[in-house]
């Protein structure tokens, strides 16, 4: 089939379909599938939520005629079968970040609002796998010749560990070559390492803070902090993003940011480190708690990581990144969440060893709780050049291959890659929110774009050498 006649088919199955699209989008998004471990049983790895996304987006893939099979709710899988077993995979997540506050919409219900749609996950990654399997049917209908089978993936754990990979790989063979519309266009051939850890102060003793909480996840900067003091504080001055309110004797303070994703916390704002910028400004905490403030500052208002010591880049990834992104006041300790994506001009012992040193002369616990190595698929390979072209050849431009400080499922397998559907030179309206944010959103004709650019990927990839 020539690329023309492929665009021409795909323009007719928008026109036709595009409402079943956003349906299925819809029941998906419908679904909260956030980790809920406590709530885990068989068949249920990561709680019912993502169990619960996995079977309706494998009943959607059957609907289409694919050959669908659960891989005991860690992941799904849909066939579609190719002259040979060799396979072109694709694969995205079902699971979610929490929603989070700070939300003008209902966070699962999609909203249409400008073009757009509005919905936890119409972003990541609920909303291009739907659009993803759409290309993977009109390629079915249009009776391809495919030398190679396509499997599409589903995976439920993406966003808290991808634990669901290992369980996949012990039983199955890896795809050739597979890429996740997980990230942004045109494409992605490298990711960043990844470093996650947890600090836990030393137990604090007469405290002022009965209450100090903000964000929602480690992967997202903050959107949302605020803290309650255990006594009114007279005459605090005004700032930006706080809001100080009395009642009963207390004071609380309210800090609103601005959320990112954690591969790019320079883009946001912390409402934690406003907050903690606020209270130390004013004095407020005893010496204990403004010493670990102190702490969270140098995590917070420095996202180069230069504040605790670590600023590094290379010729690959540019710049580390460091983001703190949830702290929690309870039973007299703080725990701060720390997560940081480095390029190879580092390592986890040099990361290690900078934070720790600030950190055990607090007395604080440090805690590495999530360790990805950097990830590399070289740019000139027949995989990467077929996606590269795909994009060039559906918008008209010219753009080049890139790397990211995101971690995406691509780098849990052999070869792979991370395809868009983001395209961030394009400006979002004022309202609509990023991944990971409140008011997560994408547009009907950036969804339709992708569309029409992952069908030509699946058939420049069947035209490759993999």
């Amino acid at each position: 089939m020539e690329f023309s006649e492929l665009m021409q088919a795909a323009d007719r199955y928008i026109e036709n379909n595009w409402s079943a699209v956003v349906d299925d989008i819809a029941s998906l998004v419908e679904i909260e599938s956030v980790e809920d471990l406590a709530a885990a049983e068989p068949g249920k790895p990561f709680g019912p939520g993502p169990a619960a996304a996995l079977d309706e987006v494998l009943k959607i893939a059957s609907g289409m005629g694919f050959e669908t099979t659960n891989v005991d709710g860690y992941m799904g899988f849909a066939d579609l079968p190719g002259e040979t077993d060799t396979q072109i995979g694709l694969i995205g997540h079902m699971d979610v970040v929490p929603a989070g506050p700070g939300w003008n919409f209902q966070p699962f219900d999609v909203s249409l609002k400008d073009g757009y749609l509005v919905g936890r996950g119409v972003l990541d990654d609920k909303g291009p796998c739907v659009v993803a399997l759409h290309a993977m049917k009109l390629l079915a209908d249009q009776g391809v010749k495919l030398p190679y089978t396509i499997r599409f993936l589903f995976g439920t754990n993406e966003e808290t560990g991808m634990n669901d990979v290992p369980y996949y790989r012990e039983r199955y063979a890896d795809p050739a070559f597979l890429f996740t519309p997980d990230a942004e266009f045109p494409v992605c051939y490298g990711e960043k390492g990844g470093f996650d850890a947890t600090v836990v102060s030393a137990p604090i003793e007469g405290g002022e803070f009965l209450q100090f909480e903000g964000g929602s996840a480690t992967n997202a900067v903050a959107g949302q902090a605020f803290c309650v003091v255990n006594r009114i504080v007279d005459n605090l001055p005004e700032a930006p993003g706080i809001t100080v309110t009395y009642e009963e004797g207390k004071t609380r303070i309210d800090a609103k940011g601005k959320s990112a994703h954690a591969s790019t916390p320079e883009l946001g704002q912390s409402a934690i480190g406003l907050l903690a910028d606020y209270v130390l400004a004013n004095g407020i905490g005893t010496l204990k708690e403004q010493e670990f403030l102190r702490f969270v500052q140098k995590v917070v208002d420095f996202p180069d990581g230069s504040g605790v010591g670590i600023a590094t880049a290379d010729e690959y990834f540019g710049p580390l990144t460091l983001n703190g992104g949830t702290i929690k006041l309870e039973d007299g300790r703080f725990t701060q969440t720390l997560d940081s994506r480095w390029p190879t001009s580092t390592t986890p012992e040099e990361i290690t060893a900078a934070i720790t040193a600030i950190t055990d002369p607090m007395g604080a616990s440090f805690e590495n709780t999530l360790l990805m190595v950097p990830f590399l698929v070289k740019p000139d390979t027949a995989p990467i050049q077929a996606l590269l072209s795909a994009y060039n050849e559906v918008t008209g431009e010219s753009r080049e291959p890139f790397t990211i400080g995101g971690g995406t499922y691509a780098r849990e397998f052999t070869s792979g890659a991370s395809f868009g559907p983001e395209m961030p030179w394009i400006e979002y309206p004022e309202w609509a929110g990023s991944m990971h944010g409140p008011d997560e959103a994408i547009s009907n004709e950036q969804l339709q774009l992708a569309f029409k650019i992952y069908a030509a990927a699946l058939l420049k990839l069947e035209q490759s050498q993999l």
